[in-house]
């Protein structure tokens, strides 16, 4: 084979691995991405605020922590064509399945009640009123899942996907010292050492990287999207670049609030985005949209992965490839989620900032649990065969639950008794 030849043998062999990733891309990137929903928004405005780029190291290290957890999903999915809730009720009983649902459920409401709030906050800054924006939303949203194919809900939303990744501009166009940021923000620190701000923004940022939902959410998907044993590779990959892209938007936030609003006491990524137009429009602007769209996309895949539990333990048909009328409760579950937490939003004087405290506490205290039932699952070889988890898998997610339980202590520890570190 000449020089020439084997080029384009080369050549046609990478366009056929691009089209068949493109093909099977989708539940990895989704999750991961809209994981960046607008709570993670509001909390990496946060600690970029309070800390600079100084933890930035941190969020870099819950990259291979999210993909280590996701890609689980991949294979669980792929191996039993269940997925999580029901995974849950055949392996360990209905006590401890009723016992996963009740609480997805509601730290899922919860959840879909910040997005709504992101979302208002996000466009009330354009000066749209916050029931129109509820109501533009949902129908939006209902209009994308009722086509009755999985494909065309995914695609659309990887479109939003790519949204997301509007705060990277956002922070170029600041031309950040690249040198202050490595300094600062690779090598490992404490900054102020030990307190208990510091461990509640450690806590609020694995929640936002890391999610109880996210597990759920990704093994359906890989049900709905029929993927096989055969895929496994694929999503896994897919999972890992989504994990890149979650990780290079997290420091963007950062780095955009740690140059403008460094030293400041942030709230909500929407203070964030009004305090910055006053100063670099361009930038607040791209934070406010970008802030939307976090919101849009956490929304309708939280309210999805709903549905799907409650359809598999129901045994109603959840799946995005029926029309409404075939998967009648399905899409009645989905809906009702949406208008009753855009509703919250419309209430005169919610407590949305503790509502959206309260998310991101509840969100962390359930993981571990989330956590252990995940990898005892996937270490019983008479449900995954040789798929089932090897010492390195199982040394990785054991070392994450421990991590989270020892973070979430030294939060409660230092919250009860301030002054025990000094």
């Amino acid at each position: 084979m000449d020089l020439l030849s084997k080029a384009y043998f080369n050549y046609s062999k990478l366009i056929k691995t691009i089209k068949i990733y493109l093909l099977l891309a989708g539940p990895g990137m989704i999750v991961m991405i809209a994981d960046n929903d607008a709570g993670g928004i509001t909390t990496y405005a946060a600690t970029g605020a309070k800390f600079g780029f100084n933890l930035i190291w941190f969020l870099i290290l819950l990259g291979p922590v999210a993909y280590f957890v996701q890609e689980m999903t991949v294979r669980l999915g792929a191996v039993t064509k269940h997925g999580h809730a029901e995974a849950i009720f055949s392996a360990f009983g209905p006590f401890w399945g009723w016992f996963s649902l009740l609480d997805l459920t509601l730290v899922n409401w919860l959840t879909m009640v910040t997005e709504f709030i992101g979302m208002t906050a996000a466009l009330s800054i354009f000066g749209v009123p916050t029931v129109i924006t509820v109501v533009i939303v949902i129908l939006m949203m209902f209009g994308i899942v009722m086509s009755g194919r999985y494909w065309t809900w995914e695609k659309i939303t990887m479109a939003f996907c790519l949204l997301n990744l509007i705060y990277v501009p956002a922070a170029i166009l600041l031309h950040p010292s690249v040198g202050d940021i490595l300094k600062a923000g690779i090598i490992p620190n404490f900054p102020g050492g030990f307190h208990s701000e510091l461990f509640f923004l450690l806590m609020a940022n694995i929640g936002t990287t890391i999610a109880p939902w996210m597990i759920f959410f990704q093994q359906s998907a890989v049900v709905d999207k029929n993927m096989r044993e055969k895929d496994i590779p694929w999503g896994k990959f897919d999972t890992f670049v989504g994990a890149i892209f979650t990780i290079i938007v997290a420091v963007g936030v950062i780095t955009v609030a740690g140059t403008l609003l460094y030293g400041m006491d942030i709230q909500s990524g929407a203070q964030a985005a009004k305090v910055i137009m006053g100063t670099h429009p361009w930038v607040g602007t791209l934070l406010a949209i970008g802030l939307f769209d976090a919101g849009f996309l956490g929304a309708i895949c939280i309210a999805l992965t709903s549905s799907w539990a409650f359809g598999e333990v129901f045994g109603w048909a959840h799946s995005l490839n029926y029309k409404v009328k075939e998967a009648f409760w399905f899409y009645v579950f989905f809906f009702l989620g949406l208008v009753t937490a855009g509703t919250v939003v419309l209430i005169p004087g919610a407590p949305l900032v503790l509502i959206t405290l309260f998310v991101q506490v509840i969100a962390v205290t359930l993981l571990p649990a989330a956590l252990v039932f995940l990898i005892i699952l996937l270490n019983n070889e008479e449900i995954m065969g040789k798929y089932k988890n090897t010492l390195f898998d199982n040394i990785a997610n054991i070392t994450i639950v421990v991590g989270i339980i020892v973070i979430s202590s030294l939060y409660g520890i230092s919250t009860l008794f301030p002054n025990i570190f000094g």
